[in-house]
């Protein structure tokens, strides 16, 4: 055996480029396919019947598991440091290293103060490790969770080397070089492999190449792979273009092989694109770019505000130095430092809950557009319906029960070695509980024509004990005629006419109407010169019309509640299935979807981009699509505004989960369905699917709280600076003071993720909107300045601090005016949280819930506290008369008012709220 490097050590620092003769030396797979088969297994020091059981054990403990390096979260300081990787942290580090050269570094020893340092650092620190804390938390839940979702590969394994390959399931991670793996329609690639067998395999390379068609893979016997390596053996052709080698990461469109694993992990063509590439970091989502735009804007806000601040204080004033400690202060306070802690807490809250759900969460930001989502695609099979077929009847060609055509369907599907579907398990059950009569055992299985998206029907040949071979196919009614040119007629055969074509459709299209889904049999009888040792699909040709099989797939008692659920959430189902467009009306009616007139396939084939938008808004069923005809609807929604959804478990629905806002699939789905979807349910539930949707827009309306109630404070804070640094003879209050108000309010506001919405805010999806916030912010944000306003007013004129200046030259008025507005402004900063976090009147139609009611009654007792604590001479406090704090009742009655006065005005005005 060639001597396996260990992956993170091979080919560190190389790219590879497809096409080029380097690829050939540095990946086995090139070298490997061009050997013999019996060299290969030399060479890698296995076997055809696959390695031992103790052979792939030491294997994996040499060489690791088979994962790529992007699979590995990051170490835990690399995401301690990314927790303060954020723009207002950065504001916040900024304006502590000013605070600290203009009050350590150039201060005098006696004169040096650490306070607006250590309360920067706080923030700093709080918000940072905070956010660490929950990313790592919800990183680590989420591992825990995709744990519960594992990818497998079937692989021949012998106990010991004297017994006989086993057929198992093991977790692709345990896959090691030299094990021998099967491969069927629906499987992904688990490693880079060379194939031994093969039959009409189809690769899709699509996540390699960007090419949407599958290209087919054959084993090296016969010509035209024998042909296809020559080629790449002079160098004609890229890597990829192997004809015998499939790559990890790929996935089988159709057909069934068998293949001897020749790389795994990073030293596979996926790995090493994955080591040398950033290939983790992922394109911006709505949600990223949602959360920056609103960053960005109150960043500018403060840049334009905060000059303002300066520019005024300085001329006023004449301490330029005071007036820029007090704008830095100014900018702290405009500065939102919770926002990566809330969003990342709400965010991990929400996928904990979700998870209680059944619902694993593979991608955190998923989440939020799981609330935005408002138009859900869906298949129909084991969604609507219970996933559970029945075969109700098998006829033939007059709709007479037939036991022949049973029995003809019987071989089908008890020899097809593919992936089997629900119709070829309710055939094979159907004649189990029939009894021996029905189950042909003297046929003996000759080759094998697997089922594809494109010819929709599956053909074994088989062969009786005389040696007569048998062709039997079955499959859809329309693609089953364009490849029969015969009917049987009792005892009778004959050709096929117009008139007998359109009978038989009608027929179908007959018991399609009543609920059924309708397979065709047919069957060729192959002459002795005829016989080949491999048939190809051209083979499938002048068959013999025997029957028809009817199945049921009763409605989901579930899915007409979950539907109707959805409904009233704001989110619109459609229906996107490759199955019959009338069978999918019905099932459509029963479960309570208005089914109108659907669009095919082969519609949507001849339309523009521009048509099929106009065409999707009001059609509910789109039936009888190609797996890229599904993707097309998907983008054609985006199109026109929507946030879709895509609920898919097959090997068909790959394309479409990527292409969604939100890719959905089932534990019980296809490898790649599961690899490619954001979320995967643990249990196939449109009722699982409304609880999802209403944790994402709890999770999202939180997020939206604060934002919208710390902008508008905010604002509120530093127009009321504006207006005190213009008229009053000293700052409302010191920099050290906006600092330890702003610190306060920020640790009240870290319960906001368990707060509850209203009910109505959940009926509605919602989007990020930067300019809702500035609309939010600007109408009010002033109602606080205006108790603000007031409040200097009473402390200048009824406490006093007009007085004290006049008198003393300023420094008692100011300590007046500094303790009553930062009671007055934490009390009112806090409390308003009750009336911005709900349209509703707060205390009487809506309460907050218990986290929030004690975080924010904590805030506004040590607001009220500080100025009469032990602490209150070094924080420039002084006590003040209590009669304030009856003032201090009135001021707060007045500004609920006003606030809730102007909240009403303003839904009034947009119709909504948030």
């Amino acid at each position: 055996m060639t001597k396996q490097t260990h992956p993170h050590h091979k080919n560190r620092g190389f790219i590879a480029t497809p096409g080029k003769n380097r690829d050939k030396e540095t990946f086995r797979l090139a070298s490997e396919a061009q050997l013999p088969a019996d060299e290969t297994f030399k060479r890698l020091r296995s076997h055809p019947e696959g390695l031992t059981a103790a052979e792939a054990a030491q294997r994996l403990h040499q060489f690791g598991p088979n994962e790529v390096a992007h699979d590995k979260p990051p170490h835990a300081l690399i995401q301690l440091l990314l927790a303060f990787k954020n723009p207002f942290v950065a504001v916040l580090i900024v304006l502590a290293g000013i605070s600290y050269v203009m009050d350590i570094a150039m201060a005098p020893p006696d004169d040096q103060d650490w306070t607006k340092v250590i309360i920067l650092a706080s923030m700093i620190g709080i918000s940072g490790l905070l956010r660490f804390w929950q990313e790592f938390r919800s990183a680590k839940a989420a591992e825990n969770l995709k744990s519960l979702v594992r990818n497998t590969a079937t692989v021949q394994r012998r106990p010991t080397s004297q017994t006989s390959p086993l057929r198992m399931e093991v977790p692709m991670s345990e896959l090691v070089v030299g094990d021998v793996v099967h491969l069927q329609a629906g499987d992904m690639i688990p490693a880079d492999i060379r194939l031994l067998e093969s039959r009409d395999l189809f690769i899709s390379q699509a996540v390699l190449t960007g090419e949407a068609l599958p290209v087919e893979k054959y084993d090296t016997l016969g010509a035209v792979a024998a042909k296809s390596a020559a080629d790449q053996a002079n160098g004609d052709a890229s890597l990829l273009d192997l004809p015998n080698g499939c790559f990890m990461g790929t996935n089988v469109v159709s057909g069934t092989a068998r293949a001897v694993v020749v790389a795994t992990g990073s030293d596979t063509y996926f790995g090493s694109l994955a080591r040398n590439v950033v290939s983790h970091k992922r394109i911006e989502t709505s949600f990223d770019k949602g959360v920056n735009s609103v960053s960005w804007l109150l960043i500018r806000f403060m840049l334009v505000m905060v000059p303002i601040v300066f520019m005024i204080n300085g001329i006023t004033k004449g301490d330029w130095m005071s007036a820029l400690t007090f704008a830095l202060a100014v900018a702290v306070g405009l500065t939102p430092e919770m926002l990566p802690m809330i969003v990342s807490a709400n965010l991990a809250k929400g996928a904990v809950a979700m998870a209680r759900r059944k619902v694993v969460v593979k991608r955190l930001n998923s989440v939020q557009n799981f609330g935005a989502m408002d138009v859900l695609c869906t298949d129909k099979t084991g969604t609507l319906t219970q996933d559970k077929i029945i075969l109700e009847h098998h006829y033939d060609i007059h709709g007479r029960k037939d036991e022949t055509t049973l029995q003809l369907a019987w071989l089908n599907s008890f020899h097809q070695s593919g992936m089997k579907n629900l119709m070829d398990i309710a055939i094979v059950e159907h004649a189990d509980a029939i009894g021996e009569r029905i189950k042909l055992h003297d046929y003996t299985k000759i080759d094998e024509l697997p089922f594809d998206f494109e010819r929709r029907r599956l053909s074994v040949i088989v062969q009786d004990s005389h040696g007569q071979q048998l062709m039997v196919s079955k499959g859809a009614v329309e693609e089953m005629l364009a490849v029969s040119s015969y009917v049987q007629d009792g005892e009778s055969i004959r050709a096929l006419c117009a008139e007998e074509r359109a009978r038989l459709l009608s027929r179908s299209q007959e018991f399609n109407a009543e609920g059924y889904r309708v397979l065709l049999v047919a069957t060729r009888h192959i002459p002795t010169d005829a016989r080949k040792a491999a048939y190809q699909t051209a083979d499938e040709q002048g068959l013999v019309v025997r029957g028809f099989l009817t199945f049921l797939d009763p409605p989901k008692d579930s899915a007409a509640p979950a539907i109707l659920a959805l409904k009233e959430y704001g989110v619109t189902v459609k229906v996107l299935t490759g199955d019959n467009p009338i069978v999918t009306a019905k099932v459509c009616r029963d479960v309570g979807l208005n089914p109108g007139k659907p669009l095919l396939g082969q519609e949507i084939e001849v339309m523009d981009d521009v048509a099929l938008c106009a065409a999707v808004k009001h059609t509910t069923i789109f039936a009888k699509l190609t797996p890229l005809q599904k993707s097309r609807v998907v983008k054609a929604l985006q199109a026109n505004g929507h946030t879709v959804g895509f609920l898919g478990d097959g090997i068909n629905d790959a394309p479409a989960l990527r292409d969604a806002d939100v890719g959905i699939s089932v534990d019980s789905g296809a490898d790649i369905a599961k690899e490619t979807a954001d979320i995967i349910l643990l249990e196939k539930s449109l009722m699982v699917l409304e609880e999802g949707v209403i944790t994402g827009r709890e999770t999202f309306g939180n997020i939206l709280k604060y934002l919208n109630m710390t902008a508008s404070s905010n604002f509120g804070n530093v127009f009321s600076v504006l207006v005190a640094s213009a008229f009053l003879p000293w700052e409302p209050m010191l920099a050290m003071q906006l600092l330890l108000q702003n610190l306060v309010y920020d640790l009240s506001q870290m319960f906001l993720p368990w707060d509850k919405m209203d009910p109505d805010f959940l009926k509605k999806p919602r989007k990020w909107e930067a300019g809702n916030i500035k609309r939010f912010m600007l109408w009010l944000g002033p109602t606080s300045s205006v108790f603000d306003i007031t409040t200097y007013i009473l402390l200048w004129t009824v406490f006093g601090a007009g007085a004290a200046y006049h008198l003393h030259g300023g420094d008692g008025g100011q300590l007046i005016m500094n303790s009553g507005w930062f009671i007055e402004g934490l009390v009112s900063q806090t409390l308003v949280v009750h009336m911005l976090r709900t349209r509703k009147i707060p205390f009487l139609q809506s309460t907050a819930s218990l986290p929030v009611l004690l975080s924010t009654s904590v805030a506004i007792a040590i607001g009220c506290y500080l100025p009469y604590s032990p602490l209150a001479s070094s924080l420039g406090f002084i006590q003040l008369d209590t009669s304030y704090f009856w003032w201090l009742l009135l001021t707060m009655a007045g500004y609920l008012a006003l606030t809730q006065t102007v909240k009403t005005l303003y839904i009034k005005r947009y119709g909504q709220w948030f």
